[in-house]
């Protein structure tokens, strides 16, 4: 049977931790040795075939937890932060977190009542059925359960450098799947750890909701750019497996954005109509919208929100308001 841990370079592991019932299937971590110990990057998600499964690899890999000193985070979804908790009660690792993850700890994991409230307002303005919202604003409640939250030690904002042995790694801010996403970047060795921002195949999640508002799919792109400016030989990402064309797969998603947008201007027919609206007519890769379970769902209306909202920003669409609704209406001549 092959091993789920690998070497990518000396002193640099990738591991594999499942996440259960999921799609992705799993999350991959890196290990990176130094001479005052481990640094971790991403943990998985609480539970115990995944907890098992990061333990049975740091301990083939011959690492005690008492080794294991610094835990970074990518960002705060409970696939790559979900055993912070536990690491930290395990070995009292420092734990690392982009800023502005940090309040998602508490309204998210800790106290969500008032996420739920906002979520429902949400969800019923952008068009949402009423029959539908109560299902629809507790979609990712079960997941809390995979979340054992701590605070971190450190707040990342982008520009540190971490150490670890032979490797230094410029911390990057890249926003747009999360607020405070980070990437990691070593120069001499020309690798970049991308986490979710970018991914070989799947387009990650960029939704516009109640704790992501503004233009985030706005921030996705400008992230994308800055990304591309580095010179990066292989890409570690956090789901899938490790790619050489960084600069291409950034084009690729560049190209997917602009075409959903051109999907979207065309559902909305020279109408106004909500997110949910929209939503339905688009042609989405995991299947048809109808058919959505309340997650994926709720998803797509975020996904949608957006696009359209990137569009709003570019003259594209005007944003209406009526009966307690916001609506989309593309201006007259408008191309993406």
């Amino acid at each position: 049977m092959a091993k789920p841990y690998k070497q990518i370079l000396p002193g640099l592991h990738q591991l594999q931790v499942p996440i259960p019932n999921n799609p992705l299937g799993y999350v991959l971590p890196y290990l990176i040795e130094g001479d005052e110990g481990y640094v971790l990057v991403d943990s998985g998600w609480n539970a115990p075939e995944a907890y098992g499964a990061l333990m049975a690899q740091l301990h083939a890999l011959g690492v005690p937890l008492k080794e294991l000193r610094r835990v970074v985070f990518t960002h705060v979804h409970p696939d790559h932060y979900g055993l912070a908790g536990r690491l930290k009660g395990d070995c009292d690792a420092e734990l690392m977190l982009g800023a502005p993850e940090r309040g998602f700890i508490d309204t998210r994991y800790r106290r969500p009542d008032g996420l739920l409230e906002r979520m429902q307002q949400w969800l019923l303005s952008h068009g949402a059925p009423a029959d539908e919202v109560a299902d629809l604003r507790s979609a990712s409640m079960p997941v809390r359960g995979f979340v054992v939250p701590a605070d971190p030690d450190t707040l990342l904002h982008g520009g540190e450098v971490i150490k670890s042995g032979r490797y230094e790694w410029e911390v990057i801010w890249t926003p747009g799947h999360s607020p405070g996403h980070m990437c990691f970047y070593d120069r001499r060795h020309r690798i970049m750890i991308t986490g979710d921002h970018i991914l070989p195949t799947i387009s990650p999640n960029v939704s516009l909701h109640p704790e992501q508002p503004g233009n985030p799919l706005h921030d996705y792109i400008t992230s994308l750019r800055k990304v591309k400016a580095y010179d990066v030989e292989l890409a570690l990402p956090a789901h899938e497996y490790e790619f050489t064309d960084l600069a291409e797969r950034i084009r690729e998603l560049e190209a997917h954005h602009q075409a959903r947008m051109e999907e979207m201007l065309a559902a909305l027919n020279g109408e106004a109509k909500t997110a949910y609206e929209v939503a339905m007519k688009v042609r989405w890769v995991t299947g048809d919208f109808a058919t959505f379970g309340p997650w994926m769902k709720r998803a797509a209306i975020g996904e949608t929100l957006a696009h359209l909202e990137h569009m709003v920003m570019e003259g594209m669409v005007e944003r209406l308001f009526e009966g307690g609704r916001q609506l989309y209406r593309p201006v007259r001549t408008a191309r993406p």
